[in-house]
């Protein structure tokens, strides 16, 4: 998937955030700001939005020498940590136990720094219980998890992630899967959820999981998304799941993933038909 114009200036948008969020002096917040936008203007404003993100965000971080998102990530794990019995519980009680875990994890997924730093919650989640999935493919998901025993699980943002490990909790309770491969970042972007993210949160302790790192754009950071190793790697899987929309962004071209995602974006809204603040639990071929 392409970028078009209204990412540009969504990019630098994205880098004053991370400089508020530094508490950057103003004369350093237009240095850093100045080069992040003659970079862009160099960019190919045809590269999928995650490329033109890494450009702006790569810069951000060389400047200020550090990670401005590292401590918002921090707080988002403890913030839905501390829900965490309150979802277990949720979907423990449900009669559909995966659309529930499911549904939660669309909710985390409004935890995302890219579109905007304001979003709540609790109350998203209340909105997912409740709500129609725009599209709506879990049945298929379900089919698919129950003839499976390898899972490739894509995630997207730190918070976000306990609600990952409630949904990937979920499947192992109820199919027979043996192997969980989990991909993080491996370096920092915006929230995005690293190593270091999915081990605070516990997944480490899930005996079956295990975990891929993927570039953050910068060098030696893990395998690129768009690479031809990558792709051969989905193809090792029985299923891909793939959260948010940068995943998508990078991977929707690719066959058989299903994904999970509020769509928070007019770009994603037009690409995969649905609506600005709808939920997707969409396999590609219904997208």
């Amino acid at each position: 998937m392409r970028a078009n114009l209204e990412c540009i200036p969504c990019f630098q948008r994205q880098a004053i955030d991370a400089l508020n969020m530094a508490c950057a002096e103003e004369s350093t917040k237009c240095r850093i700001l100045k080069k992040v936008i003659l970079k862009l203007l160099d960019a190919r404003w045809d590269a999928t939005p995650p490329h033109l993100a890494q450009i702006a965000h790569s810069i951000v971080r060389q400047e200020l020498g550090v990670d401005p998102y590292q401590q918002v990530k921090k707080e988002s794990n403890d913030a839905v940590l501390r829900m965490y019995e309150k979802l277990k519980s949720l979907i423990n009680s449900s009669q559909d136990p995966l659309s529930t875990a499911a549904r939660i994890a669309v909710a985390g997924n409004i935890m995302d720094f890219g579109p905007s730093s304001s979003f709540d919650f609790k109350a998203t989640v209340d909105e997912c219980l409740t709500d129609d999935f725009a599209i709506d493919n879990i049945k298929e998901l379900k089919e698919k998890l129950a003839t499976s025993f390898s899972i490739l699980y894509i995630s997207d943002n730190a918070g976000e992630i306990v609600c990952d490990k409630l949904l990937i909790e979920t499947i192992l309770d109820n199919y027979n899967i043996k192997s969980i491969v989990f991909v993080v970042k491996g370096g920092p972007i915006l929230n995005d959820t690293t190593e270091i993210d999915a081990r605070y949160v516990g997944l480490d302790k899930i005996r079956e999981v295990s975990f891929l790192c993927v570039s953050n754009g910068d060098p030696n950071t893990g395998i690129s998304r768009d690479s031809a190793e990558f792709k051969n790697i989905l193809n090792d899987f029985d299923i891909v799941i793939s959260k948010g929309q940068g995943n998508y962004e990078m991977l929707s071209d690719n066959k058989d993933i299903f994904f999970l995602l509020k769509v928070k974006c007019p770009l994603i809204a037009r690409d995969a038909c649905a609506p600005l603040g709808s939920m997707i639990c969409g396999i590609n071929s219904s997208i």
